[in-house]
């Protein structure tokens, strides 16, 4: 078993659990993810996994493909090193999915969230803006923001305009409600950042 694998999040619907409540949950399609090497550490022993294999020639890195080449496997185009969680040999004819996972279990997700593009402070960090009434010329503006006297400048890392979103982003303790193993589906409770069709990265909890 290893901790961490790929997945890409489908999107969002409702499930009725066995209470009879509605809840909202994030479809997140699980590997397949391939053991490409086994290595081992003086503290742990780890596993490199691949996903999504390329068949087109122009879309393979040339340094790459020989390093898939050296290992006799195909090439991928994401490659991970995971911690491995017990000691039994992996088949490396066989692909890692959605078994490792349990119902009710808790993971982590790491993905990039949505880009919102530029945006301003009020959107971007929730100001409240300034006076709405006929007589302010600065509704939206961030006004005056840097200190008087003394540094007499912005100071770094001010909440200021900017690009929002395209970050990584990790969200964590999720719960998964259900596991479709026919389909290779993970029903997490609640919403997981990214757009749709994204890659995530989803890890188990430290046992």
């Amino acid at each position: 078993m290893i901790r961490e694998i790929f997945g890409r999040k489908l999107g969002m619907t409702q499930i009725f659990t066995e209470t009879g409540n509605l809840v909202a949950v994030t479809l997140v399609e699980v590997g397949p993810c391939k053991v490409l090497e086994e290595k081992k550490y003086l503290t742990k022993e780890a596993v490199v996994i691949g996903f999504e294999e390329v068949l087109k020639e122009n879309k393979k890195n040339k340094p790459l493909a020989g390093h898939f080449k050296r290992l006799g496997q195909p090439y991928f185009r994401y490659v991970k090193e995971t911690t491995r969680l017990t000691p039994e040999p992996f088949d490396k004819n066989v692909n890692i999915g959605v078994d490792i996972f349990s119902e009710d279990e808790k993971i982590d997700l790491t993905t990039v969230s949505i880009g919102r593009g530029f945006q301003g402070g009020m959107k971007r960090h929730n100001w409240s803006g300034q006076p709405k009434s006929h007589g302010s010329t600065t509704h939206r503006r961030i006004g005056s923001a840097g200190a008087s006297a003394y540094p007499s400048k912005i100071v770094k890392g001010h909440p200021m305009p900017g690009h929002m979103g395209n970050a990584k982003v990790t969200v964590r303790n999720l719960k998964v409600l259900k596991v479709d193993k026919e389909k290779g589906l993970l029903y997490i409770l609640g919403s997981c950042p990214g757009p749709k069709n994204s890659l995530v990265v989803i890890r188990k909890k430290k046992i």
